[in-house]
């Protein structure tokens, strides 16, 4: 029987290869070796779901590092800039109930939780804008607080002027250019 949260195996070898091509033609994969990255996916097809999932709108995800102590490889969204398929969407499930009118169809919370990922802290965030410049045109949600949060406010990110800038808005804001982006630890 098939689970809900598994590619069909023409679909998992399309995106094995597309993550591949990626981790070889990009310089951010440091003491990494591929091999061992692709048998730990195909162990894992749940997390191989979620990768899908980034992959299919637009967050061009790749692994960007290994984290020792847990013995997991960590994925980001590495689009340029944030995903085209999560934009113009507000904060989480508060700030979408909270409009009154023009509601976008989602939230970044909501959709990161269906998609099985997490949204980047600050930090990662930070942490991938040292790979490249991402988000020169676009701005995305990032984790937020719960004080923040419980006042009504919400943080997103964005590179501008070659720095890399931490903003705030209501989390029922919404704008055509800001989504977020993801991470996934395998």
């Amino acid at each position: 029987m098939k689970r809900e949260k598994e590619l069909p195996e023409k679909q998992r070898e399309e995106l094995l290869r597309t993550l591949k091509a990626r981790f070889e033609n990009l310089h951010r994969h440091q003491g990494l070796e591929w091999d061992k990255i692709q048998a730990r996916l195909e162990t894992n097809a749940e997390k191989l779901w979620s990768l899908n999932e980034m992959e299919r709108t637009g967050g061009e995800p790749d692994v960007v590092g290994f984290d020792h102590k847990k013995g997991e490889y960590i994925f980001y969204d590495c689009s340029a800039e944030s995903p085209k398929g999560r934009r113009s969407i507000c904060y989480d499930r508060e700030g979408l109930e909270s409009r009154k009118e023009h509601k976008p169809e989602n939230s970044a919370i909501d959709m990161a939780a269906a998609m099985g990922i997490e949204l980047l802290t600050e930090e990662e965030y930070r942490g991938l804008q040292k790979l490249g410049s991402f988000d020169t045109k676009t701005s995305s949600w990032v984790k937020t607080s719960p004080a923040i949060r419980r006042l009504g406010g919400a943080l997103f990110c964005d590179r501008r002027y070659d720095t890399v800038f931490v903003y705030h808005n209501g989390a029922e804001s919404y704008y055509a250019s800001r989504g977020f982006r993801g991470s996934l630890r395998v």
